[in-house]
């Protein structure tokens, strides 16, 4: 039910992907996304309203960076109603990852915004994060997130007035500001319920099933089939492949090397410890027991010699021999 090798996407939106015969195949991934966020069907008028790929724009992916390589492939889009949509996939874990894509939005938000320009000329950005992680906590391996203005008091939406509506040609707020999705694909079952989880199976498996009917996928089968490559190409993705898996394999032992350093330092520490404690309770022991040894010697002494001489023979002060009297 599966085709032979498909490369992975990361590499395709590199190499494949920023040809315009080859728009179709992002277009039908992102509509697939975006407009089914409510699992909603998509319709074929809906779909002709809706993504149309006008260009590729330039970005830090189109650089040759190591970390661009293996880390993360940044690809800026610039839909045919003048949005900008940014396309990143992480494979490492991050920590920061949620002030990264904030940064993402931000930076492209002021890159299309020539100087002089009033507000209104500000572009919407959509931000779409696939990731190779457990980002956060969550059930979920889709997640959708925008902003909306709610009252404190009355609890309602904050909408937009008439006259600002036809001036951004936008319905809600929401529209105007920045928009997230995050897939986190090592969360999902590979369990095709529907088909945005038919692409979500492409991108953990890079392989698609003959059954599958996601808007885009056809033609990803059929442009991202690694036999149907050019000999470079065929050589090229082999070793970004392989340059993948060493810069995972770094990260993943460097990760095992710092989780066994802890439990080495732990145990030693430990050790460290007890060793101590016995030491410690050797010496107590023998010093206890040589203070016992003159008192024994102190009482035997009290009926033949005065207090200040037995004091000066074992050592004692005045005030624990003159409590042996008692």
């Amino acid at each position: 039910m599966e085709t032979t090798r498909l490369v992975s996407l990361d590499w395709a939106m590199k190499r494949l992907l920023r040809s315009k015969s080859n728009f179709e195949i992002l277009e039908g991934f992102l509509t697939e996304l975006i407009c089914k966020k409510e699992n909603d069907e998509i319709s074929d008028e809906n779909l002709k309203k809706f993504l149309k790929i006008e260009e590729i724009l330039e970005s830090e992916a189109n650089q040759e960076h190591r970390e661009d390589k293996f880390n993360r492939v940044d690809l800026k889009i610039k839909t045919s109603d003048g949005e900008i949509i940014i396309v990143e996939i992480q494979f490492d874990s991050r920590y920061d990852y949620f002030q990264r894509m904030l940064y993402g939005t931000a930076k492209a938000m002021v890159e299309h915004l020539n100087l002089g320009d009033e507000y209104a000329k500000i572009k919407k950005i959509i931000s779409v994060n696939i990731v190779y992680f457990d980002l956060g906590i969550g059930k979920d391996y889709v997640y959708y997130g925008s902003t909306n203005f709610v009252g404190i008091h009355q609890k309602d939406r904050l909408e937009l007035s008439t006259r600002q509506k036809k001036k951004f040609n936008k319905k809600s707020p929401h529209e105007i500001y920045p928009e997230y999705y995050i897939i986190k694909v090592n969360k999902f079952d590979n369990k095709a319920k529907d088909s945005l989880d038919e692409w979500i199976y492409f991108l953990k498996n890079e392989k698609v099933k003959s059954n599958f009917k996601a808007k885009g996928l056809n033609e990803a089968k059929k442009t991202l089939d690694f036999m149907k490559l050019k000999d470079d190409d065929k050589l090229a993705y082999d070793r970004y492949v392989e340059n993948r898996r060493n810069e995972m394999s770094i990260a993943n032992t460097k990760e095992l090397d710092l989780k066994y350093s802890r439990e080495e330092g732990k145990a030693e520490g430990i050790q460290e410890g007890i060793e101590q404690g016995i030491e410690q309770g050797i010496e107590q022991g023998i010093e206890q027991g040589a203070k016992q040894e003159k008192l024994e010697i102190a009482k035997n002494l009290l009926d033949k010699l005065d207090v200040k001489t037995i004091s000066q023979i074992t050592g004692l002060c005045e005030e624990i021999i003159n409590n042996l009297k008692k």
